[in-house]
């Protein structure tokens, strides 16, 4: 497995000391922990090459494809202002941020294209194996899942719209070596940073929305977190349920498996929309990997006495994605028919 390895803490305490009733709740959630780096397409990896059939036609979006307002960019332009940017931040302070050539650069990305008038090519933007995430269980003598979107936003969410497609690598003999790309994308955070996975087993529990009243009301004593001896910082004293839902139940960032994060709305029910079976969740796509409030979710090899505040953005933002002013994208699937549609839906 590529990567140096990334290890979560363990959580501040144990929550099934706590409110002993969400022991049978636990799931099994595969942090992916995306990193930049150089992945080949038989690497599980996040916006890098997929191991895709010669012989199999590429998915391209036929839209529509909705002018926004904004003028398009293109994935070399978006490539290409991450590389100036990246060489402006290693100079060393009293030099100027940019270069005449780079600001002339920028200016001129800045300025756009044209939106597409027809079908669009589809980006990769992640493959997974399942000999690194076991979790995933795909059907039959399928051993890999690939995920492509199409960089444009769809309704009736502002999001992509997002393929899934399962295969046998062993069946893949003869590999596509330049998969077509866009000529145009809506945004430049719908470009992932080609990322290798360093996978990593956590533990989770519901989202403070998805726990029943009772629940929530003990959580949300501070005499409960005391009686079951533990310590939450005294920032979280005025709302001690925050410390449930920051610290102990959903990992943040990109992962398989596991919880659903809510926040932008309250739970709503996913359905599969072929035989009415609840959905179980498949894969989240990350605008972040922690901000201020999960910071105790970093991997031990990652934590810096740097605050949060102050620190280099790339570092919680490895893949570049940015999506719906920086939520998650959670796509869910069909645990009775893999092969029925997928949901999926911002959070």
């Amino acid at each position: 497995m590529p990567g140096t390895g990334r290890t979560t803490p363990p959580r501040p305490v144990d929550v099934t000391a706590v409110l002993p009733r969400l022991a049978p709740l636990a799931r099994t959630a595969t942090r992916l922990h995306p990193r930049p780096g150089s992945p080949s397409p038989h690497h599980s990896s996040v916006g890098g090459p997929p191991l895709w059939p010669a012989g199999e036609p590429w998915p391209y979006c036929a839209g529509p494809h909705v002018p926004d307002g904004n003028p398009a960019t293109s994935p070399q332009d978006v490539r290409l202002g991450r590389r100036i940017r990246a060489a402006a931040e290693s100079r060393p302070p009293g030099h100027p941020r940019f270069t005449p050539e780079e600001t002339a650069v920028l200016r001129r990305i800045s300025a756009g294209h044209p939106w597409p008038d027809g079908p669009v090519a589809m980006l990769p933007v992640a493959q997974l194996y399942a000999r690194d995430v076991p979790s995933l269980r795909p059907p039959g003598r399928a051993d890999l899942l690939q995920v492509l979107w199409c960089p444009f936003d769809h309704p009736p969410e502002p999001k992509p719209r997002t393929a899934l497609f399962r295969r046998s690598a062993a069946a893949v003999t003869d590999v596509l070596t330049t998969p077509p790309e866009p000529a145009v994308v809506q945004s430049g955070g719908y470009v992932p940073r080609p990322c290798l996975l360093d996978p990593e087993q956590v533990t989770e529990y519901p989202d403070l929305m998805e726990l029943d009243g009772d629940s929530r009301a003990l959580l949300g004593k501070w005499s409960t977190w005391q009686a079951a001896g533990a310590a939450p910082d005294a920032y979280y004293e005025p709302a001690p349920q925050e410390f449930y839902r920051n610290e102990l139940s959903v990992a943040p960032g990109w992962k398989a498996g596991g919880w659903t994060r809510w926040g932008l709305t309250d739970p709503v029910p996913r359905v599969c929309p072929a035989c009415g079976t609840g959905m179980a969740p498949l894969l989240t796509v990350a605008s972040a990997e922690w901000d201020d409030s999960t910071r105790s979710w970093s991997p031990y090899e990652e934590l810096t006495p740097t605050p949060p505040s102050t620190a280099r953005p790339q570092a919680a933002t490895p893949a570049m994605v940015q999506l719906a002013g920086g939520y998650d994208l959670q796509l869910y699937t069909c645990p009775a028919a893999p092969d029925h549609p997928h949901v999926d839906l911002i959070q």
